[in-house]
């Protein structure tokens, strides 16, 4: 049997012994790896190219869905705000974190202009209009038209997904 946890450390050894960042995650359906990513951030250049991402990304496409609902995902460190955000919207069975920041962040920081791992869980809870990010309120009453139409078009149904049973 594989030890997911272990595939998950080597993972992020690797991409860091490549010059990538010190992340990884596996997913795991029935006893097997569904999916495995490093995180690609510095790669690609891409801020959205974390483990847990590109790791859900490849999952839903080879199983033709949006939900991992009998999927146990193993990340190496607590998840970033976006990745938690994705792993609540796939719904797994389970996910297994191998660190925690507190016992990382002598090592590795990622702190960004409006972002910092250790503050910005409160700073995400803030109502938006007090948050560093500036963000600005523009209203238009043509917008809640698109939502009407999607509501038309699935049959007077709010709810986007139905979760299967997991």
């Amino acid at each position: 049997m594989t030890d997911f946890a272990q595939r998950t450390i080597e993972l992020a050894r690797r991409n860091v012994a490549e010059g990538g960042r010190p992340f990884a995650t596996v997913i795991v359906k029935d006893g097997e790896i569904l999916a495995e990513s490093a995180n690609r951030v510095a790669q690609t250049n891409d801020p959205t190219a974390h483990a847990e991402i590109l790791a859900i990304r490849e999952a839903c496409t080879k199983l033709g869905t949006e939900h991992l609902v009998d999927c146990t995902i193993y990340v190496l460190a607590h998840p970033c705000p976006m990745c938690l955000g994705s792993l609540y919207y796939c719904s797994p069975a389970e996910v297994v974190f191998l660190i925690t920041r507190e016992s990382y962040e002598q090592y590795y920081l990622d702190d960004r202009k409006y972002f910092e791992v250790s503050t910005f869980y409160d700073e995400f809870a803030k109502p938006w209009d007090q948050r560093r990010l500036p963000m600005r309120y523009q209203p238009d009453d043509a917008v809640v038209d698109v939502y009407r139409l999607w509501n038309e078009r699935n049959g007077g149904r709010r709810r986007s997904t139905v979760v299967p049973p997991g």
